[in-house]
């Protein structure tokens, strides 16, 4: 499964009945859940990461990109405008970018 495959599935299931469906029940949530729970899976897989267990961080990873992908979902951006981001920003270097948007 790519991750396109994912995100197909997720924007299908967006119209689901919740009752049926954990990503239909999340997104009928809002997007602010959306990106709760995204932040959540998100600290689940730094945690993982400090421990070194590689199982663990791989199942938590996974659920990260999944609730990417519904966060996304939720404000209707398409994982496409996202690809098409990390291409444009591959054209220069990642320091150049990151002093153009002035973060340290």
């Amino acid at each position: 499964m790519t991750l396109n495959d994912l995100a197909t599935i997720i924007a299908a299931r967006a119209d689901a009945d919740p009752d049926s469906s954990w990503t239909a029940k999340l997104l009928a949530k809002g997007p602010e859940k959306c990106a709760e729970k995204f932040g959540e899976e998100a600290v689940e897989a730094i945690i993982e990461a400090v421990k070194g267990d590689r199982a663990a961080l791989t199942s938590e990873a996974a659920d990260v990109l999944f609730h990417l992908l519904v966060m996304l979902q939720s404000r209707n951006i398409a994982l496409s405008d996202v690809m098409a981001e990390l291409e444009r920003r591959q054209a220069q270097s990642g320091l150049a970018e990151k002093a153009a948007r002035g973060t340290s």
